[in-house]
């Protein structure tokens, strides 16, 4: 509850009539200040005039005024700077560590807001304010999508920029990494991304001329290649007598089996193919970082992704098991998932860290080209009213849904504070 008085004070959303101290002093508050989310005083730099003097500080608030002596506050040099205490309940004085009293101010959290916040929080609904969606104006939404969307984006670019300092600044490497990442599609995502950490280029670069030597070095990092199996599979075998050769060679440390998802998977979507297809992308050296950014638009971009499997692959999906018909390496709908969460975040990237704003403008001119993402949250979002004609804009339906909806912050949400705040002003009026 003491997180709704938060939100009750950052977003000024308490009647005026009642702000005055314990002692009947009236209070107007210039500056809320900047919510602090870490250690300390949970405003900064408010402004507060107090019957007409003017006071710069911090701001606290807690349910019940006893709580600054049971978080030891009034011995904490930290909170000397408060120039306000706010509460639900008044039942104790507060002191500084030198003994002055702070000034004092009930702020209760209305019921019916309580109420209104307690149904969106605690609903059974996956998304709890979903039959409410059309009640919020049109420009509010629309505002909140676009913040969610370059907020998506930019975490996305938060994780380039860890990898880029752990590869020394090697953009092919964080390329390679994230599209393995992304060849995962969900399922298998952090298996494909622990291989391609646990075979980095600068090792498959020793035999990049050979695609046997490199499905090898794959195969058999990702734990999949056991001599005992497929005994009659002669690519099999190839692979693991390639793979005992150079893992000997280089000490290497296959990863464990247990981590690859095999069962209720699509054919096209099955791992084993996924691991083809990244040496694929391999073999002749791995450039594919260069060729993103010489890409001069989307169809550029996606002819880099339009490929055929070749050799075993083109006709299996796991070891031993023919297709009864060839299947694409990738579909066109797996084609823009890749574009989404590769190209367009490592353009992004590219752009923000080298401050080439070309590049961070090709990004988001290729999310608001391709077309959005077909998913029971994007479903979900437009059966409730709001409009989804791109990737930029499913994107940002899904940070809505996994950073707020799944969560509860519905006092964070754009929506969920409309609603809310509907609830305090028919309580003033």
């Amino acid at each position: 509850m003491e997180k709704l008085l938060h939100y009750i004070w950052q977003h000024r959303l308490w009647n005026y009539a009642d702000m005055s101290t314990n002692d009947g002093r009236r209070v107007r508050v210039i500056d809320v200040g900047t919510h602090n989310l870490d250690a300390g005083p949970d405003f900064f730099n408010a402004k507060v005039e107090i019957d007409g003097q003017m006071w710069v500080g911090n701001i606290e608030i807690h349910l019940r005024a006893s709580d600054w002596k049971r978080h030891h506050h009034d011995s904490d040099p930290a909170y000397d700077n408060v120039i306000l205490h706010v509460v639900e309940k008044d039942d104790a004085p507060v002191y500084r560590t030198n003994g002055e009293r702070i000034p004092q101010i009930e702020m209760r959290v209305p019921a019916r807001f309580g109420e209104e916040y307690d149904a969106l929080v605690n609903s059974r609904q996956e998304i709890s304010c979903l039959s409410r969606i059309k009640e919020v104006p049109q420009l509010t939404i629309t505002e909140w999508i676009e913040r969610l969307a370059f907020e998506r984006l930019l975490g996305k670019v938060e994780r380039i920029g860890e990898l880029l300092k752990q590869l020394s600044g090697n953009w092919e490497e964080a390329c390679y990494i994230t599209l393995a990442r992304t060849l995962g599609f969900g399922i298998n995502s952090d298996a494909l991304e622990r291989l391609a950490r646990r075979t980095p280029l600068r090792l498959v670069g020793k035999h990049s001329d050979s695609l046997l030597q490199i499905e090898a070095l794959l195969f058999g990092q990702a734990g999949l290649l056991d001599p005992g199996q497929h005994t009659a599979d002669t690519y099999y075998q190839q692979l693991c007598r390639e793979y005992a050769f150079l893992a000997n060679k280089f000490s290497l440390q296959p990863m464990e089996p247990q981590a690859w998802k095999l069962f209720r998977i699509r054919p096209q979507n099955f791992p084993l193919r996924r691991i083809a297809m990244l040496a694929h992308y391999l073999h002749n050296g791995f450039k594919l970082m260069t060729d993103i950014i010489d890409a001069p638009n989307e169809k550029a971009l996606r002819a880099l992704f339009q490929v055929n499997l070749t050799g075993y692959w083109a006709s299996h999906v796991n070891f031993g098991k023919p297709l009864a018909q060839p299947l694409e390496a990738l579909s066109n709908r797996s084609i823009d998932i890749v574009l989404i969460n590769t190209v367009a975040p490592l353009l992004y990237a590219r752009g923000e860290l080298t401050d080439d704003y070309r590049m961070t403008e090709k990004a988001v001119a290729l999310l608001e080209e391709l077309k959005p993402e077909n998913n029971s949250i994007v479903a979900n979002f437009v059966f409730a009213g709001i409009p989804c004609d791109d990737a930029l804009t499913s994107q940002a339906l899904i940070q809505l849904k996994r950073a707020y909806c799944d969560s509860r912050k519905c006092i964070y949400c754009k929506i969920g504070h409309w609603l809310l705040s509907q609830t305090i002003h028919q309580n003033n009026n």
